[in-house]
């Protein structure tokens, strides 16, 4: 009971976390504190640092970001995973889908070249970040399935550090190539956050009504 009265109460703090946050961007053109932290993360001269942020970012654009999650997914599909696979797909699509309504609603404005480094000059809107909305709820989605199916393993750990290091570092990827303020990057992850747990909240509904756990010696979905 008392687990359930946190769990609920966290959502309800990190929704309103991203209400008032949006609330505060589409009533204010910039915050200097935005300022402050993408300079203080761009003061950072080290060139593996740089590679990183950059290869960090590189699965999110088109047409990439498509051709990785479509193998991803098919890769799924083909372990015998359907609705793991649908639901990575609905991931995907409803992550994507969700910020582009919500970047159209606010109309925030890039960071611009005269105010810090930008690496690419993007003409979408800024808020929120998609490339860290996405990688909250696809990579996010795809660790959440590598914890539940895979037996404790090398290889399991192998990847929750993958899909984990990809969402933790793709904010301050997003910062540092000036592409994105903080306060971006940090309502795409309050966002993101609730999109996830709708997204495994989904798959939980979905799995004994449209699929069952059919693998040979799976032990209970799990793949050794």
């Amino acid at each position: 009971m008392r687990s359930s009265t946190l769990y609920r109460g966290t959502l309800l703090f990190v929704a309103g976390a991203f209400a008032g946050l949006t609330l505060l961007v589409a009533t204010t053109p910039s915050f200097a504190i935005d300022l402050q932290i993408t300079k203080a993360v761009q003061w950072i001269d080290l060139p593996p640092f740089a590679l990183l942020m950059r290869l960090v970012s590189w699965p999110g654009f088109n047409p990439q970001v498509m051709i990785i999650a479509g193998l991803i997914i098919l890769v799924i599909y083909g372990w015998g995973l359907r609705w793991e696979a649908v639901m990575a797909l609905i991931a995907a699509v409803f992550t994507t889908a969700v910020n582009l309504l919500v970047k159209n609603l606010i109309q925030r404005p890039r960071p611009l070249p005269d105010q810090v480094t930008v690496v690419a000059a993007l003409t979408s809107y800024s808020f929120p970040s998609g490339h860290v909305m996405f990688y909250v709820g696809f990579f996010g989605f795809l660790g959440f399935l590598a914890y539940r199916l895979l037996q404790p393993s090398l290889r399991r750990n192998l990847l929750l550090a993958l899909f984990g290091g990809l969402v933790l570092l793709i904010g301050l990827s997003r910062i540092y190539l000036g592409e994105h303020w903080a306060s971006d990057v940090l309502g795409s992850y309050l966002l993101g956050s609730l999109l996830l747990v709708a997204i495994i909240q989904a798959y939980w509904w979905g799995k004994p009504r449209f699929f069952v756990d059919h693998l040979p010696g799976s032990g209970h979905g799990m793949i050794r």
